[in-house]
């Protein structure tokens, strides 16, 4: 990537994804800033920045997924330590944001921790925030710092109009596992030039999902499953196999933005009916990914097009789209 002048620029990471903050760095051609991220003997973070960040714009590069709470200690307290060593800003680059999920109230007496992990962010001296495919859009809301909120669609459609060239378009579709993702799988059905159909659910209890009708025409087609995220599994495999017994459908593709894949959920993937699942490495890949038929593709193309905008005083929002 050309930059013209990168002196002022730094790119940190934590633990939580090496990997990702690496090929990012390697992309923007910025070496990664020198800091240790480490433990005491009684397990507390330790963080050294072993460089000079006085008047710099460094970013962070740290999703927050398992273990969330370490991973999320780590970013707060590197960002304490950037800021007391006067850098100019100090951006959060968080692929996967941790406690997304709880985002309102459902209940009496439950916590909103989403705005409680932006609160956190914000008090430690984050300037501002990039991070993809949140579970609700309206989180950007609970920061009063810019949120660059980048889509995942951008980086997934690509990949199966690829895949899916020699098929009629009428033998393809799209479908949403649930209502709450339609409007996402109404989007990836537009680059795709394919229709849509929906799977309405509904959820007796927490990570358990019960299919019960299939809205939209999939008989003999080739369909594509598009969610944010896949956490156990449940829903896309209970959904996928609805998709063959009761819709029809010839072959089941899958995709989300964030693969968490706790639990039970590579071993639902290994042993259901889904050809292949791709997800973005928001989150480092699990073990075990190849006998589950999963695909990764890397967003660190985007997010190093991000920081390259943010650094220069460029518009992200073409990235948006």
């Amino acid at each position: 990537m050309d930059m013209e002048d990168t002196s002022k620029l730094k790119i940190f990471t934590g633990t939580a994804h090496l990997a990702l903050a690496k090929e990012i760095s390697d992309y923007i051609g910025v070496p990664l800033g020198k800091a240790i991220c480490g433990r005491f003997n009684n397990g507390e973070i330790q963080v050294m920045i072993n460089e000079s960040v006085r008047g710099k714009d460094c970013f962070i590069i740290q999703p927050t997924g398992a273990p969330v709470n370490d991973n999320l200690m780590e970013m707060l307290i590197m960002v304490d330590a950037l800021k007391r060593a006067s850098a100019r800003h100090i951006t959060v680059v968080v692929p996967y944001y941790g406690y997304a999920r709880q985002d309102r109230k459902t209940r009496g007496r439950e916590p909103i921790s989403s705005k409680l992990v932006a609160d956190l962010m914000s008090t430690a001296g984050v300037t501002r925030v990039v991070t993809m495919d949140l579970h609700a859009g309206q989180i950007q809301g609970f920061f009063n710092i810019p949120v660059d909120h980048l889509m995942g669609t951008p980086i997934l459609a690509p990949y199966f109009v690829e895949k899916f060239k020699n098929l009629p378009r009428e033998e393809i579709a799209v479908v949403s596992p649930d209502l709450g993702s339609v409007t996402r799988a109404r989007k990836f059905a537009e680059r795709l030039d394919c229709p849509l159909a929906i799977i309405d659910k509904r959820r007796p209890r927490a990570n358990v999902s019960e299919v019960m009708n299939i809205i939209g025409d999939v008989q003999g087609k080739t369909v594509v499953l598009v969610d944010d995220m896949v956490d156990t599994a449940g829903t896309l495999c209970h959904g996928a196999e609805a998709l063959i017994k009761l819709g029809g459908a010839k072959e089941v593709y899958a995709c989300a933005t964030h693969g968490v894949l706790s639990g039970p959920a590579l071993q639902r993937l290994t042993d259901s009916v889904i050809t292949e699942t791709v997800f973005l490495d928001t989150i480092p890949a699990k073990e075990g990914s190849e006998a589950a038929r999963i695909k990764m593709l890397s967003v660190a193309p985007v997010f190093a097009e991000a920081i390259s905008r943010i650094y220069e005083d460029k518009p992200v929002s073409p990235l948006f789209t």
